[in-house]
């Protein structure tokens, strides 16, 4: 068996349109939006009852993607507030960028938060975390050189 590809990542957020314009500010373009449901949607959540509005981005070499996917039902009642970056699970996405600063400004304006600072990592990048929309940590890197 050998993987082929990674197709998409998978995040769920509570304001699509904020994911989706946070996204799009990084320069991702929307691929396509759908609602799914029904019986077959059920059994690949393992859920009951599942209606999602769905968001698929790209970036813009054609080979990551993101989807977005907004729950109407059923409800997800935890609330835990933002798991930091240690915490285990998916905690970060890493996107390569050609200016580090204007793509910070461009999730600033989209409501992206520094999450610690921007660096010179070992004069190899330039690294940053931005905490967006629903908690999700995006790392920029910018090669040095």
């Amino acid at each position: 068996m050998t993987v082929l590809r990674l197709e998409h990542i998978g995040i769920v957020v509570d304001d699509l349109a904020a994911a989706t314009a946070f996204f799009a500010g990084l320069g991702l373009e929307l691929e396509g939006e759908a609602s799914v449901e029904g019986g077959l949607v059920d059994r690949i959540n393992g859920l009951e009852g599942v209606r999602a509005d769905i968001v698929m981005l790209r970036t813009p070499d054609g080979n990551g993607k993101v989807e977005l996917a907004k729950y109407r039902s059923p409800s997800y009642e935890g609330d835990d507030g933002p798991a930091p970056a240690n915490a285990p699970g998916i905690r970060h996405i890493l996107f390569v960028v050609d200016d580090i600063e204007e793509s910070l400004a461009g999730l600033r304006a989209h409501g992206g938060e520094l999450v610690g600072e921007l660096v010179n990592y070992e004069n190899s990048y330039r690294l940053c975390y931005v905490r967006g929309p629903a908690g999700i940590i995006v790392e920029l890197a910018e090669k040095i050189g």
